[in-house]
């Protein structure tokens, strides 16, 4: 074999062995599109995640009821607080008028006793009252206020002795009234009940 027939045989055998490595360029290519890919698949996985949470964030955040709120549920209102007010009904002159008996009186315990007069007590609409004390005519004057406070004054008046039913005692005592319907109450100062009557008329 000539030189030239060996070149030429050597040159066939390299172009051979080089045709069958692929070029580096197409593996580079190759490389970088494979990275490219991973970088992508990760972006979109990193973008799910993401979104979960903005939406698991936004969940969270409803059901709170917004910034700052609480998922504790928040204790009922304590109910209203009755009005403290007295058990004593107020009264004005209005209810107060009519005519009434005695049923019972502080420290008299003899209404039942028979008398000459029925012992009774009308009060009048225009601040007055009268009546009997089984004996005797019996007059005076009454204020009431607004809570019911009460000033009741005596006028003069005869007196014929028997058991006098004492209605003047309890108006000069009483400094607060309280009624209904049928019944007036008579209270002192400091709230001990000075007598009870019942409506007559």
């Amino acid at each position: 074999m000539s030189t030239t027939e060996l070149e030429e045989d050597l040159r066939a055998t390299f172009d051979r062995a080089a045709a069958s490595v692929p070029p580096a360029l197409d593996l580079a290519s190759r490389a970088t599109d494979g990275v490219r890919q991973a970088q992508r698949r990760t972006y979109v996985a990193a973008g799910a995640a993401v979104a979960a949470v903005a939406v698991i964030a936004a969940g969270g955040f409803a059901l709170g009821g917004g910034l700052g709120g609480s998922t504790d549920p928040q204790p009922a209102a304590p109910p209203p607080t009755p009005s403290v007010s007295s058990a004593k009904p107020v009264v004005a002159s209005q209810q107060l008028a009519g005519t009434w008996r005695p049923l019972r009186m502080d420290g008299f315990s003899t209404l039942k006793t028979a008398r000459p007069d029925n012992p009774v007590l009308t009060f009048n609409t225009d601040g007055t009252w009268t009546g009997s004390d089984g004996c005797n005519g019996i007059s005076g004057t009454f204020t009431i206020g607004q809570r019911g406070e009460f000033t009741g004054t005596a006028g003069n008046q005869r007196l014929i002795e028997c058991a006098n039913v004492p209605h003047t005692a309890v108006v000069q005592a009483a400094k607060r009234v309280a009624a209904d319907r049928t019944t007036l109450k008579f209270y002192a100062a400091d709230g001990r009940e000075v007598a009870i009557y019942a409506r007559t008329r």
